[in-house]
């Protein structure tokens, strides 16, 4: 499951990150980005003429800003939205919400790192869950496969969406190693070789080079991530700061893992 990420990098860094032209516009460093709020996503796309014909020829990567929180093409208004931020990467080419999706519109939604919650009878017990910050250890973007979405009202033109909103998913897979002593679940993190293939709109989800990609990372990638404890402040959407993916001393862990990815 991924919840909470965040999402440092100025755009002009990340569009030279993932090979991409800038069309955001800026958006702010997040350290706490939470659903329902607007993220950068990394599309890929058939450039249109003036008339709106698409090259078939040509595809053009773009960093756009999108909506976390995808809402399908043929949903009656977006609340459904804030909860379907994640997809299981498993089963999302058969959901209805996400198939179409899966076929043409995925996307890579890069984050500096994602937060995620410790479980286990004492921390349960506690009443308090242990957050822990994951990120590659070089300080490369994470690139989590997603999913995008362009949904336009049908019985309100003028409402709050008059030109339609874009949405997106993170797709989510097992957890590996020691990354499932904290959640059995996690973003589903693609290298950069397999950037292309999963950007390209004119594969689809059957395509053999898609469907390899739907699977929990290699023992290479999680070798290069490095998982912290960090301070509960991220539990609130009201915190943002640097202090919030600053690592916990030990003392102040409520429930230590014995991990090799600890710093």
């Amino acid at each position: 499951m991924c919840g909470r990420y965040a999402s440092i990098k100025a755009p002009a860094d990340l569009a030279d990150e993932f090979h991409a032209v800038d069309a955001t516009e800026g958006v702010e460093p997040d350290y706490n980005v939470a659903p329902t709020k607007n993220v950068v996503a990394v599309v890929q796309r058939h450039p249109r003429d003036a008339e709106g014909t698409p090259d078939p020829d040509t595809t053009e990567r773009s960093l756009r800003v999108v909506r976390w929180g995808l809402v399908p093409s043929w949903a009656k208004d977006v609340k459904g939205g804030a909860r379907m931020i994640n997809a299981r990467s498993e089963s999302a080419a058969e959901k209805p919400a996400f198939r179409r999706a899966m076929n043409a519109r995925r996307c890579l939604v890069p984050a500096d790192g994602w937060f995620e919650w410790q479980r286990g009878p004492q921390t349960e017990s506690a009443g308090h869950k242990q957050p822990y910050y994951t990120h590659y250890r070089d300080g490369s973007s994470l690139a989590m496969a997603g999913l995008w979405e362009f949904w336009k009202p049908k019985d309100d033109p003028d409402g709050e969406y008059p030109d339609g909103l874009v949405t997106a998913a993170v797709l989510t897979t097992s957890a590996v190693g020691p990354l499932a002593q904290v959640h059995d679940r996690m973003p589903l993190v693609l290298p950069p070789p397999a950037w292309d293939a999963w950007l390209d709109p004119d594969t689809d989800a059957a395509a053999e080079q898609v469907a390899a990609l739907l699977r929990p990372p290699s023992e290479e990638l999680v070798a290069m991530l490095e998982l912290r404890p960090v301070s509960s402040r991220v539990n609130s959407v009201r915190n943002n700061g640097p202090e919030l993916i600053a690592e916990l001393p030990p003392g102040e862990v409520a429930e230590p893992l014995q991990l090799d990815l600890l710093s």
